[in-house]
């Protein structure tokens, strides 16, 4: 198995293991994962496709630009510069968007602060956060029709080879330094989004 396809199916992999948390709602979200470095090109989920299917046209094989190698059929997904951004900037090899009820939720509640903490939880622990009264932000930015202007506002915050940025009423975007840290990562903020979700929920209904 060559490299190329060696990333198609690790991609291809998060893709199932995701449809089956029921992540990709109405054929939303998307997914990337570095297949070269020099020059840059990448997977990206293709647009429109019923996520929770596998085929052999699930990916498209994009250049630096987000635009489709010679020879690829489909479109790229609308969001294709959100990942560019990330692998222009960091060393990252995957990056995963998923729209949730819980995650859009937060993002409503807490787009006026600019961003959601969470502290002292133990799935924290996921991005090698060990002390007792460790936090995490999250950043919450708008969210842009226009792609480019998401893709300018959204780099803004792509400092780092891991992190992640919440788009209000849209969805999370999460990146990691391997396939499985991105996974690891989006599965714990996803955590961590339900959880904070049905405490707000408890409180509100035991007032």
């Amino acid at each position: 198995m060559n490299d190329r396809d060696k990333k198609w199916g690790e991609l291809a992999e998060i893709k199932r293991e995701l449809a089956e948390r029921d992540w990709f709602p109405a054929t939303s979200g998307n997914l990337a994962i570095k297949v070269s470095d020099k020059p840059l090109t990448f997977f990206v989920t293709a647009s429109g496709k019923d996520k929770r299917k596998q085929t052999d046209e699930d990916f498209i094989h994009v250049d630096q630009n987000g635009l489709p190698l010679p020879g690829q059929k489909g479109k790229p997904s609308a969001e294709t510069l959100l990942h560019v951004e990330i692998f222009k900037k960091t060393k990252a090899e995957c990056s995963l968007h998923v729209h949730t009820v819980d995650n859009n939720v937060i993002s409503e509640l807490y787009y006026e602060k600019g961003s959601v903490t969470f502290k002292g939880q133990e799935i924290m622990k996921a991005f090698g956060l060990w002390e007792e009264d460790a936090e995490i932000t999250v950043p919450i930015i708008a969210n842009h029709a226009h792609i480019p202007t998401l893709a300018a506002e959204f780099s803004n915050y792509v400092k780092k080879d891991y992190g992640a940025v919440l788009i209000r009423n849209h969805g999370i975007t999460v990146w990691g330094q391997t396939p499985f840290a991105a996974k690891k990562y989006l599965e714990a903020f996803e955590f961590l989004f339900s959880y904070h979700v049905k405490l707000k929920l408890f409180s509100i209904t035991n007032q």
